[in-house]
């Protein structure tokens, strides 16, 4: 797997996950400070199960966070968070490169130990090799301390690929225009 597509799978799920905006009532909380592996699967999708590893803290998570809301708001006509009994949910509608994505996220856990994203969502005019209905599911663990060397935003991709968060403003430039 590409880099640019490794980033794109971390980019996408972030944009249905969190608030549009700064001013929304309602905010996820961050995650325990240290090493989370994220694994992302899509069934029914060969070879697109994506297994990371980030090294984060209160600050890097809130930065992320902060860096996705710009795209959020530009590509999405519609973010829903809201607090449930067992989590949260975030219904969403955006627009990228000709193609509205209507999506549904359930986030379940602690943050401190690990955490659940369950995404479905309905393509409209898909662009080539995307379905109609996608799924995905983001699971998050904490694994401890991040490790010798690696400071917070640090992220290990597949095929040991390395970055920091604080290049998202690279990030920004793979995800398609309108």
């Amino acid at each position: 797997m590409s880099r640019a597509t490794a980033l794109r799978y971390w980019l996408l799920p972030l944009m249905f996950a969190v608030p549009a905006t700064a001013a929304q009532a309602i905010d996820l909380p961050t995650r325990k400070p240290g090493l989370w592996e994220l694994k992302m699967q899509r069934p029914g999708s060969a070879g697109d199960d994506v297994s990371m590893q980030h090294c984060t803290d209160e600050t890097t998570d809130k930065k992320m966070t902060a860096a996705v809301q710009p795209m959020a708001t530009e590509s999405c006509s519609k973010q829903d968070l809201q607090k449930t009994a067992t989590g949260y949910t975030n219904d969403t509608v955006c627009k990228i490169a000709g193609m509205t994505t209507t999506s549904h996220a359930e986030i379940t856990g602690d943050f401190n130990s690990a955490y659940t994203v369950k995404v479905t969502s309905q393509n409209e005019n898909p662009l080539p090799g995307v379905p109609k209905t996608t799924s995905m599911t983001l699971d998050g663990k904490w694994l401890g301390p991040c490790k010798d060397g690696q400071k917070p935003g640090d992220i290990v991709m597949p095929g040991g690929i390395k970055m920091n968060i604080a290049d998202m403003e690279k990030l920004k430039a793979l995800v398609p225009k309108k």
